[in-house]
């Protein structure tokens, strides 16, 4: 065999172990989550920890080489709330769009609760989904359907805080359990002659990034007391 020969073969043997170990990612990730062991996605995959390493040397890497498809998945469903007439009707839509992906997929619910420092894609959609969400709001609120006092952060928050429970909801009740609690939260939003003002004050985008990072996966290490 020539030596261009045996390049072809090596660069072909060597896309087919990258799509192999992206298909045993985005499986073991959906089932276990982002901080499923990287061996196990390997022997999954059927090839030696260092091929993995050498394709993808972080886990950040391999988690953005996963998701970048499916998360755009998610900007199109906001593209599709922007563009809707009424703005609750926007919103709603767009949540339970959201939420169906987290009942079902692991690692996306992850990543849309939580930060992920490194995953260029999970940037982007994290941006795309507060520029939707406070195009959302700010329109509702003008049309009389948001309570005025409700902020991004606000929702951003408690979206977050229950996302992360839907796996955990899916699995004791079912695929669709999910919706009631989002009801309740949205039927929060509504104005209310009854409803009592917010306690201040309102979380700020940095306090609302802390807590993100704090609800996992890849929590930072707190500092030991000295």
């Amino acid at each position: 065999m020539t030596d261009d020969a045996t390049a072809q073969v090596r660069r072909r043997d060597a896309r087919r172990n990258r799509e192999l170990l992206v298909e045993a990612a985005h499986e073991v990730f959906t089932e276990q989550g982002l901080e499923a062991p990287l061996d196990v996605i390997a022997r999954r995959a059927g090839i030696g920890n260092a091929t993995l390493y050498r394709h993808f040397p972080s886990r950040a890497a391999l988690v953005d080489a996963v998701f970048r498809d499916p998360l755009a998945g998610t900007m199109t469903a906001g593209e599709r709330a922007r563009a809707a007439t009424d703005p609750w009707e926007g919103l709603v839509g767009y949540l339970e769009a959201v939420f169906a992906v987290l009942a079902t997929d692991r690692g996306t619910n992850d990543l849309m609760t939580t930060h992920l420092k490194g995953v260029e894609s999970l940037q982007a959609v994290h941006a795309h989904n507060r520029a939707t969400m406070e195009l959302l709001l700010r329109r509702g609120r003008e049309a009389g359907s948001i309570r005025a006092d409700a902020t991004t952060e606000d929702v951003l928050f408690a979206l977050a805080a229950l996302g992360r429970a839907v796996p955990s909801l899916a699995t004791a009740v079912g695929p669709e359990a999910w919706r009631r609690p989002l009801a309740l939260l949205l039927d929060g939003l509504r104005p209310s002659s009854t409803a009592a003002p917010l306690p201040s004050p309102a979380l700020t985008a940095d306090e609302l990034g802390e807590v993100l990072q704090g609800l996992g996966p890849h929590r930072a290490p707190r500092s030991s007391p000295d």
